[in-house]
């Protein structure tokens, strides 16, 4: 199985799940606990949440979906911009622990940057970690200038777009990472579903016995430092998800595949969702 060493030593799956839009309707909800439950089964034992995903409702799926195996997940939750002050970070952790049923977080993002200064949000996730709340901390969709900014303060990770078909941050953020072996993750790594229906995508799965979601994945979790989160409600995909770490591109379909999504030449603007 891929893995990925965070900065403190731990080693964690290149391949989780994700939990965008999930907990929004009650109707759906035994299926959402029925597929991450199927993903911890497969292997893909690293769940990424955030208190904004259907207001603490996808952490509340979560909880649901680990009960009983909490020791088995590497559990990730994120905090809203307004939360992240000094005064307000604290009670917004609280919330998340109580809705997610458990006493720490093995990360704690920032969600994206907001009004409160960086440096303010990492001395309270310092703070919290150092309180045994949280055994780590990072940031989510923070482009090279912002994080740059909190090199040497013990940040973790950053959470990015990233995909086929929207690869700007292999152009300076990435290798900016990769430098400090600081992991980054790849959230909608499917692209929303587009990728699936790309003629090369298709033909490069016809050839492995492999299918394009599986591809789309294998691509993200080829290089080192890279944790990919797709989310799916549905326990097949789930494990057809996990299938992706056996699959192993070859040049011929790294050169086909660079054809078609052609890597970055220049900075661009950070893609968010």
């Amino acid at each position: 199985m891929r893995t990925v060493t965070w900065p403190d030593g731990r080693t964690v799956p290149a391949l989780g799940q994700g939990t965008w839009k999930m907990g929004e309707d009650a109707r759906s909800r035994p299926g959402e606990v029925a597929a991450l439950r199927a993903g911890l089964d497969a292997g893909l034992t690293l769940i990424d949440t955030a208190e904004m995903y259907a207001e603490g409702g996808a952490e509340e799926v979560v909880a649901e979906a680990m009960a009983g195996r909490r020791n088995e997940v590497f559990l990730i939750s994120k905090v809203y911009p307004q939360n992240a002050s000094a005064s307000q970070l604290p009670l917004a952790l609280a919330r998340s622990l109580k809705r997610l049923k458990t006493d720490v977080l093995d990360c704690y993002l920032l969600h994206w940057k907001g009004s409160v200064p960086l440096m303010d949000t990492a001395l309270a996730m310092e703070r919290m970690r150092q309180a045994g709340h949280i055994r780590s901390w990072g940031v989510s969709n923070l482009d090279l200038d912002d994080i740059s900014a909190l090199d040497g303060t013990g940040c973790a990770t950053n959470q990015v777009l990233l995909h086929l078909a929207e690869r700007g941050p292999e152009f300076d953020l990435l290798p900016w990472m990769a430098a400090r072996d600081m992991p980054l993750m790849a959230y909608s790594p499917l692209g929303q579903g587009a990728l699936l229906r790309h003629p090369t995508l298709r033909a490069v799965a016809m050839r492995h016995g492999a299918t394009p979601a599986q591809v789309a994945l294998a691509w993200c979790i080829a290089r080192p430092g890279i944790v990919a989160i797709p989310k799916t409600a549905s326990a097949e995909r789930a494990r057809e998800n996990a299938g992706a770490r056996a699959l192993v591109l070859t040049a011929e379909d790294q050169a086909e595949t660079d054809a078609a999504f052609p890597p970055p030449s220049r900075k661009r603007p950070l893609a968010m969702l």
